[in-house]
């Protein structure tokens, strides 16, 4: 059934997107049912297929963009300003399928409380996840609601600024006031404008009710190269870790669950699962120490290999 729910604020909803293929009709489809009521904003990097034919077919307002401009941070900054009549503005990514027809409306229904400047759904492993992928769904999308700000940072450490762009919402003006999305980092502008805004006193708020499906089957060498870019975010963004300290022990935290995981649902992946682990640390140092990398090197470890080119 599609959602009935009268929502208390004005809604966009935002998704970049780049060749999503065939099953971009079912996503728009399922998407504007969740929230007919919406404003849908389509920014697409130039797709070669069908994607900006559907997105206007579905009703949606389409921006294109040259597909060498795309930047995580700056493109979503761009439809942040540009829907100017939002209250409130989702992002999605193309792969992220909304798990019910409630989705959307209970991720929003954050915003019912005025200290909240952003909010997050669940993220459930897709049918095809591997024991790895499902167990970092699990690990990092809990069952249990909550709500954290600055006070939490001391207990959460950097765990307190989690968001995630693939299904998150944010109080428009809350964001702009605080800078917007950042331009020209390498990844994890979501983790960054919650942590603008945990330092602006605003609330983030998790809401597991609020659920899609979505996971990544990541190879070895994938993994390695996520793992270096997010190095190169840690460097690039020391104020991040300054003001909510190292990741480490959250490190520590996931391997351990990992590991017992595995151990109970698919033992004879606890191998593969312990070799990823010393690569993403590999990956990890190895970003950490990108300024003494040559940038052929960079380009070669980076998953987001454009970025070296901005």
């Amino acid at each position: 059934m599609p959602s009935t729910s009268v929502l208390s604020v004005s809604v966009a909803v935002c998704v970049p997107t780049l060749n999503p293929g065939a099953d971009f009709a079912r996503w728009l489809a399922i998407v504007t049912a969740c929230l007919p009521e919406a404003t849908l904003l389509v920014v697409d990097s130039s797709s070669e297929d069908e994607t900006v034919a559907l997105a206007k077919q579905a009703g949606a307002e389409t921006l294109v963009i040259p597909r060498h401009t795309f930047n995580h941070g700056a493109t979503r900054d761009m439809a942040l300003r540009h829907l100017a009549t939002s209250d409130v503005v989702v992002f999605l990514t193309q792969d992220a399928i909304p798990a019910d027809h409630q989705a959307l409306a209970t991720l929003v229904q954050a915003f019912d409380n005025p200290r909240v400047g952003a909010a997050f759904g669940r993220q459930l492993p897709h049918v095809d996840a591997t024991p790895i992928a499902a167990h970092a769904r699990l690990f990092n999308y809990p069952p249990d609601s909550r709500l954290v700000d600055a006070g939490d940072i001391a207990s959460l450490g950097i765990k307190a600024a989690f968001l995630s762009n693939s299904f998150a919402a944010y109080r428009r003006q809350a964001l702009i006031d605080v800078g917007g999305f950042p331009h020209g980092t390498i990844l994890s502008e979501d983790m960054i404008a919650g942590a603008r805004l945990l330092n602006a006193g605003r609330a983030l708020a998790y809401q597991a009710d609020a659920c899609v499906y979505h996971s990544h089957n990541y190879t070895l060498l994938e993994e390695t190269k996520r793992y270096f870019d997010i190095g190169v975010l840690h460097a690039r963004e020391a104020w991040l870790l300054a003001n909510l300290g190292n990741p480490e022990g959250e490190g520590v935290r996931f391997v351990g669950s990992e590991m017992r995981y595995l151990w109970r649902l698919s033992p004879f992946s606890m191998p593969e699962a312990a070799l990823r682990t010393l690569l993403k640390y590999v990956g990890y140092r190895l970003g950490r120490i990108e300024h003494r990398l040559p940038l052929r090197l960079k380009r070669r470890l980076s998953m987001h290999h454009r970025y070296w080119t901005l």
